[in-house]
């Protein structure tokens, strides 16, 4: 389920797009997305983020297991003899080895499993569509995942949308830069081009500009 973005979210989101639009200069082109035999590569790791819900279970100590609890806002969750457990940001196993290591306090060598039921997606994985779409919207990042999976997820293009025009800024986040890349959504959405598809990274954002009348 697409997650709509707060109206200060989109203002300043759509006040960057602007920006970046001004001083583009056309952008870097990336190649087609390959779905060679249909089989799921896997993704980089997925870490916890608000919102998510997740099952805890402690191995013989189901009183001390949790089924179906969600983060909450500020990146926390509580199980028994366990309070204010830091969860955002951790890997399912970083938690489950924090969990064990404060259950260690009172059971002896405790085997927990942590498993994310309902991701919600942290902000770095992510992935922003925002301009002349029906329904922008932050999506959790999944593997495999293309701009024709994000444009389908926000209800395609806007009736004045210059999909051709559209830009994916990517962010790399170890080096602190970002990178600005050409799409052809309107090839891709309206002409079917398959050519115009392209593989999605965790953060990336889609910026779609109106046409100029």
């Amino acid at each position: 389920m697409p997650h709509r973005l707060p109206l200060k979210h989109l203002a300043a989101l759509t006040l960057g797009a602007a920006l970046l639009g001004a001083c583009s200069t056309g952008g870097k082109q990336l190649p087609p997305a390959s779905y060679g035999d249909g089989s799921i590569v896997p993704s980089e790791e997925y870490t916890i983020g608000p919102l998510d819900e997740i099952t805890i279970h402690v191995w013989r100590n189901p009183e001390l297991s949790a089924d179906k609890v969600r983060v909450r806002p500020d990146g926390r969750l509580t199980i028994p003899l366990v309070q204010d457990i830091p969860a955002v940001g951790k890997t399912a196993t970083e938690l489950q080895d924090y969990i064990a290591g404060e259950l260690s306090k009172y059971i002896e060598q405790p085997i927990v499993s942590v498993i994310v039921n309902t991701p919600e997606g942290n902000f770095t994985q992510q992935v922003r569509i925002i301009g002349a779409t029906p329904q922008p919207a932050s999506l959790p990042f999944r593997a495999n995942m293309t701009a024709l999976d994000a444009m389908i997820a926000v209800g395609g293009l806007g009736e004045f949308a210059a999909g051709n025009r559209a830009k994916l800024i990517r962010l790399n986040r170890e080096a602190g830069t970002q990178t600005e890349y050409r799409l052809r959504l309107s090839d891709l959405i309206r002409k079917g081009d398959a050519s115009a598809n392209v593989m999605l990274k965790p953060g990336d954002t889609i910026i779609i500009p109106e046409s100029r009348f």
